[in-house]
């Protein structure tokens, strides 16, 4: 049976696409393929459809990391139920999460929470409370291509 992984972020153009098509060769370079099911999605509508963004494309081009033609699409509820870890890059996918899905994700005692304990933060993976920074704002894909492959080897560390 395979662990079902989903990535999480705004509008799934960006970092959320970057950490699956990086996780998909991390998983691949371990002749690992067989043990994993990964996808990535958003938390809004804004870029449903849309393929990764051109920078972040070419950051993960200058990586090494292979990718295909996709469409930003978002997570709903029943997807809960589809996949066994969902990392978000940030405490604000965390906070549209909570708003879309208020059975799932609850804001309790300062901390989001969901019933199974399937949702985190990808940081969180590296030892850290922290956002992956989102290159829409900084620009630097780069930084987040980074951010992520310290989580992602952290991850496959821990299997």
């Amino acid at each position: 049976m395979k662990t079902r992984i989903l990535f999480v972020c705004h509008g799934n153009i960006c970092r959320s696409p970057m950490a699956e098509m990086i996780m998909k060769k991390m998983v691949a370079d371990r002749g690992l393929e067989h043990l994993y099911h990964i996808e990535s999605a958003a938390t809004s509508t804004e870029e449903i459809g849309n393929d990764i963004y051109p920078p972040a494309k070419a950051e993960l081009r200058r990586q090494g990391i292979p990718f295909t033609s996709r469409g930003a699409w978002q997570m709903q509820e029943q997807d809960y139920q589809r996949f066994d870890h969902i990392f978000v890059m940030d405490t604000n996918n965390l906070r549209w999460l909570n708003m879309r899905m208020p059975s799932i994700v609850q804001y309790r005692n300062g901390r989001y929470a969901d019933p199974s304990g399937k949702i985190r933060l990808l940081m969180t993976l590296a030892g850290r409370e922290a956002d992956v920074a989102d290159p829409w704002y900084t620009g630097n894909f780069n930084r987040t291509y980074r951010d992520i492959c310290e989580a992602l080897t952290a991850l496959l560390e821990m299997n």
